[in-house]
């Protein structure tokens, strides 16, 4: 039989989760973010559950490629836009609006030869400092676009840096309203954490910001983006990939025993633990210490020890009918119904759920 390692989608969540954001934004359009493959998840995999979006928002144009094989024949927004000027032939070609964040991008359009003139993403950088337009700049940019015949609609669009801490958004919304102020076109502010904790303000607050579309990220796969502040569940986000397992050994030890690569465990006392299929090989954080939280037969217990290439072990003195073959939830859903946050399990092992998400290996099966 094959290695019982497991990464199950869930379309039922992804559907929930998209219903979600429709609860917290509901005059707002939706964008499906599926970069980074829908971070993980795969797209083709996600796409029938996520079809009720109204647009996907990705980076790469073979993804957007991938979007139209599978006959979406809605909006897809390039999130940053355009990285040479041939990419425009495609934006041409599949009918993609895109992000402009500079003036290279502006050339470009300039010097493109297109029947069809594109809807454009003018975006402000309001403090993230990663791309944009600084205010400053901001309205020349948009008198540039609005000269081009080649271009459209243009929208205007920034990013908070802040939405899922304590800083908030308030110093970025001030800079996107006066910069914005009296242009006309369709806004796109909010990410998964502005959606969450800010969507009814941002959207129906000032003019300027009555935001016609909201970009779910992070939060159509059930991760909380302000964890531990929430959990997925506080905002009733439901888990859409399982990373399950089997025990494939038990081992029983004694005090002073030491247990993986390293000996960074050592039993104080008597204790069973159970070797799982699953390492770093296969996504799962090595650095992922001692006490990272595990469900076997859905019973929460932990890790002990160092992360293997294949393997890690967990603890299985509480569980006295574990054995070979049980089940072992790395993070998810249990067969059981209980649940292991991902994001719990990022925290433990110092990253975020993000990159255990786009972590899990070619070689894992997905179902």
């Amino acid at each position: 039989m094959p290695r019982p390692i497991l990464a199950t989608v869930h379309p039922e969540a992804l559907r929930h989760n998209l219903d979600r954001a429709r609860y917290f934004a509901p005059d707002a359009r939706v964008w499906a973010v599926v970069k980074a493959n829908a971070y993980g998840h795969g797209i083709e995999r996600c796409f029938d559950a996520l079809r009720g979006a109204d647009g996907f928002a990705l980076l790469d144009l073979a993804e957007a490629e991938r979007l139209r094989a599978l006959d979406w024949r809605g909006p897809i927004h390039l999130l940053e836009g355009v990285f040479e000027p041939r990419d425009l032939e495609l934006c041409s070609r599949l009918h993609l609006w895109h992000t402009v964040h500079c003036n290279e991008q502006i050339d470009w359009l300039a010097a493109h030869k297109t029947l069809v003139p594109h809807r454009v993403f003018l975006k402000l950088n309001s403090g993230m400092n990663r791309l944009g337009f600084k205010p400053a700049a901001f309205r020349s940019a948009w008198a540039r676009l609005n000269a081009l015949p080649q271009v459209d609609e243009i929208s205007l669009m920034t990013h908070f840096s802040d939405a899922d801490g304590a800083r908030g958004i308030a110093h970025q919304v001030a800079a996107f309203e006066e910069a914005t102020a009296d242009l006309p076109g369709e806004r796109t502010v909010c990410n998964s954490a502005a959606m969450l904790r800010y969507a009814k303000q941002a959207l129906h607050g000032a003019q300027s910001l009555a935001a016609d579309w909201v970009r779910e990220g992070i939060a159509l796969y059930g991760s909380a983006p302000d964890f531990p502040e929430k959990r997925a569940s506080d905002w009733d986000l439901q888990p859409a990939m399982t990373l399950s397992s089997r025990l494939i050994g038990v081992q029983s030890l004694q005090a002073g025993d030491t247990v993986g690569y390293g000996s960074t465990f050592t039993a104080d006392g008597p204790m069973r633990i159970g070797v799982v299929a699953c390492g770093y090989a296969d996504g799962y954080p090595r650095h992922a210490p001692t006490g990272t939280p595990v469900l076997v037969d859905g019973v929460r217990t932990r890790v002990v020890g160092r992360v293997s290439m294949d393997m890690l072990t967990v603890d299985l003195t509480a569980l006295d009918a574990a054995g070979i073959g049980s089940e072992v939830v790395l993070w998810g859903r249990a067969a059981s119904g209980a649940v292991l946050p991902i994001d719990e399990v990022a925290s433990s092992a110092g990253t975020i759920s993000y990159e255990l998400m786009c972590a899990v290996a070619p070689r894992v099966p997905f179902r």
